[in-house]
């Protein structure tokens, strides 16, 4: 186990990036006093502006000059912190090495990918490094998949503590979303298709809905999870009205939730199935908007795989860099609503929202807290020894509670 002694409490990498900035901006109002944060990124200069920015508690903010490929650099980096919190995207260009750098030194690493292929990888290769050294490797600690992994975490809690068996069928429902996009989401989605399209053993891989599983011989027999099909709310849970639409995110972040169900050893119930979809509204016209959801998202995803299309859609779309507005950051909110019914035929709804654009407002909050958890209640988290971990099974009811405080709405209850 390598020693947690080091300089620095959390080092924001990325930081002159537009989700960096809003992330050392969270740190900077909210970090505990004493809590000691510092900025990394390729040009100081730059790091410099941002810090200047952040208002006077973040004027002695180190500032840790960084390249994404330059191994001594990043192996600086991990050596100074306990925790590195990356924004640092598209992953599968630039997130390996950091990882291995943090697997190998002992560091606490946290970032914002919902690359499943990335992801996959990052088990692969540091899953047992990070093992060994005790650190804490965990993917998707943003919208992309917080929400998710920790709804079903609660949800499963209080069937737990109710002793009401197992969970079985779980749907996860976007009630309601406001936000706007970026650049670099749609950067790492284009990433995300070419890795893939040009590796066949990769893409059959990734189409597995256990794609990030420890080991996917093991995972149970539950017949077909399909990502992109249209689901009647009544099939969901008695009331529900309407017909729900694929959610755009439901293939990475049902990954994640059943690679935590795996990590603790099935603890969820070995017949827990998994899915997400999002509303559309409750008329009559429900299932044609759903079907008309569906096929924007296919053909976003066939548009950005042939040249002659991705040319135009490169035009229209938001640049690397580019995101939405302080005011739609502001006005932005999101409200999921998870349903389950348990193996003893109980059923339960659990509920996660919060103000704010969920991708940049909500994913700050969530991202800083993450990165503090780790840093100042390490000895308060889920006992592991390390590895590549999910939210659920690295911060567990640590991070719920400081989201709860954070003003994030997170619970769970019998129907």
């Amino acid at each position: 186990m390598t020693s947690r002694t080091r300089d620095l409490d959390i080092v924001v990498y990325g930081a002159t990036g537009f989700v960096g900035k809003l992330v050392a901006e969270y740190l900077a109002r909210h970090a505990p006093d004493g809590t000691r944060i510092g900025l990394a990124g390729r040009s100081v200069e730059k790091l410099q502006q941002v810090r200047a920015g952040l208002g006077s508690a973040a004027a002695d903010w180190p500032l840790l000059r960084a390249e994404a490929t330059d191994d001594a650099s990043l192996r600086e980096l991990a050596d100074a912190t306990h925790v590195v919190a990356t924004t640092v995207g598209p992953y599968a260009k630039y997130g390996l090495p950091l990882v291995r750098a943090c697997a190998e030194a002992g560091t606490d690493y946290i970032d914002l990918t919902g690359e499943t292929p990335f992801a996959r990888e990052s088990i692969d290769l540091f899953h047992d490094t990070a093992v060994a050294s005790g650190a804490r490797i965990v993917h998707s600690c943003g919208f992309d998949s917080i929400p998710s992994d920790l709804g079903v975490h609660v949800l499963h809690r209080q069937v737990q503590a109710d002793g009401a068996g197992e969970l079985t069928d779980t749907t996860l429902v976007v009630t309601s979303l406001r936000g706007g996009a970026s650049g670099g989401t749609i950067d790492s989605l284009r990433t995300q298709l070419d890795v893939v399209k040009h590796d066949a053993a990769l893409r059959k891989v990734t189409a597995s809905p256990y794609s990030l599983s420890p080991d996917r011989a093991a995972e149970p027999d539950l017949g077909r999870q399909s990502d992109m099909e249209l689901v009647r709310g009544s099939d969901i849970a008695p009331g529900l009205s309407g017909w729900k639409a694929p959610f755009f995110m439901g293939p990475s972040n049902t990954r994640v939730v059943r690679r935590s169900n795996a990590l603790t050893g099935y603890a969820y119930g070995k017949r827990f199935r998994y899915r997400e979809v999002m509303n559309v509204g409750s008329s009559f016209a429900s299932p044609v908007i759903a079907a008309g959801v569906a096929a924007g998202m296919g053909g976003l995803v066939a548009g950005l795989l042939f040249p002659p299309t991705r040319w135009l859609l490169d035009r229209v779309l938001p640049k690397p860099g580019q995101g939405p507005s302080e005011k739609t950051r502001r006005n932005g909110h999101f409200t999921i609503d998870l349903y389950s019914e348990t193996s003893t035929g109980a059923r339960y709804t659990a509920r996660v929202a919060a103000k704010g654009d969920p991708g940049y407002a909500a994913t700050a909050v969530m991202f800083g807290e993450s990165a503090l958890a780790l840093a100042l209640q390490r000895d308060a988290l889920p006992s592991v020894p390390g590895g590549v971990l999910t939210p659920a099974t690295a911060l567990g009811d640590v991070l719920v509670q400081r989201l709860r405080d954070a003003g994030v709405e997170i619970h769970a209850r019998r129907q």
